[in-house]
């Protein structure tokens, strides 16, 4: 008997359940009754490593890194800031942070069962959310405490942080537009996690709200790396009508889009408007100024802190904050990489 066939058999969700069951005050107290009885009428048992990590045994937090081309090569200007806020407010209650590295042969699900298993964290960070991932509903259902790092279509209630790719998405084409472009590309990500599908049906959607049809050709995915945005520049200028803008979905590709234009003898701004994502130290010393979007990611580690905290048993009462599901807004930086189309 597991937490799933008792939600299947109360016809409710897999998390209300789980909040039922933690003893959670954000379920209806009715329904808290309901659960129980039936645990205690068809034999639930709580899977031990789940009580394990609720009874926040170790003092330990886990967070997941998928360690694949994109980690590697920009992963210490993201996820050390994160860190940092993390540890934050981590550090108030001796609570340590150890990082879960996955390799990009591993299966990030099979990753964290053996986690899990082991018995050695009392919650999970999770990052790199799949459109539909396994690890949410998992460990929703074994009632887990944990929080993701982007959004997901699984797992139903569950606490998240993710950054606002719509917003992004909307101001870079109105800012594009009224600068005179209608031909402007994308640049997104190969991978199969969340923010390339929330970036691509964001990018669609501001088209279609100035009237521009959606181009799939100027649509183009790579490896989110320097080498990435060259092999991408490439592959537009290529194109026998070229996009006369770019908007890109990682700050690394801005670099190799500068490169590639100099070497076609075309100037970055002037022969190609690009707007980028978030502002890195590699990204401050390009020219033009690219025009891009920063966020500060010490906030958004202390916000995944105090969220995965809300959800465990310890320390709820401290972070009375329920279920936080949070897009985190994005200053644009306005620079010169920009300008109104040249006719």
């Amino acid at each position: 008997m597991s937490i799933k066939d008792l939600a299947q058999h109360l016809n409710i969700s897999i998390g209300t359940v789980s909040r039922a069951l933690n003893g959670r005050a954000d379920v209806n107290p009715d329904t808290r009754k309901r659960v129980l009885a039936a645990a205690k009428a068809m034999g639930y048992v709580a899977n031990q490593s789940g009580r394990s990590l609720r009874q926040g045994a170790t003092n330990v937090i886990g967070f997941t890194i998928e360690t694949n081309v994109e980690t590697k090569s920009q992963g210490d200007t993201f996820f050390m800031t994160v860190f940092d806020g993390v540890q934050t407010v981590f550090a108030r209650h001796k609570l340590d942070l150890v990082v879960l590295l996955c390799s990009s042969d591993d299966d990030p699900f099979d990753h964290v069962r053996r986690v899990v298993s082991r018995q050695f964290a009392d919650g999970l960070i999770i990052s790199a959310t799949q459109r539909q991932d396994p690890r949410i509903d998992y460990l929703i259902e074994r009632g887990i405490p944990f929080v993701t790092l982007g959004r997901s279509l699984s797992g139903g209630e569950h606490s998240w942080i993710d950054m606002d790719f719509e917003g992004v998405a909307a101001q870079s084409v109105a800012r594009l537009v009224a600068r005179g472009h209608t031909r402007i590309a994308l640049a997104n990500t190969t991978r199969g996690i969340n923010l390339s599908y929330v970036f691509e049906d964001a990018y669609r959607a501001a088209l279609a709200d100035h009237g521009i049809a959606y181009d799939p050709d100027i649509v183009l995915r790579g490896d989110i790396t320097e080498l990435g945005g060259y092999q991408l520049c490439e592959k537009l200028l290529a194109l026998p009508n070229r996009p006369t803008a770019v908007v890109l979905v990682n700050e690394s590709l801005a670099i190799g889009f500068y490169r590639r234009l100099h070497e076609a003898g075309l100037t970055p701004g002037r022969d190609m408007a690009i707007i980028g994502f978030r502002q890195s130290p590699q990204a401050r010393f390009l020219s033009p100024a690219l025009t891009c979007y920063r966020l500060s990611l010490h906030d958004v580690g202390v916000e995944l802190a105090q969220s995965l905290l809300a959800t465990m048993p310890a320390y709820k009462d401290l972070y009375p904050l329920g279920t936080v599901q949070k897009i985190w807004p994005m200053e644009l930086v306005p620079g010169e990489s920009d300008p109104p189309l040249r006719r």
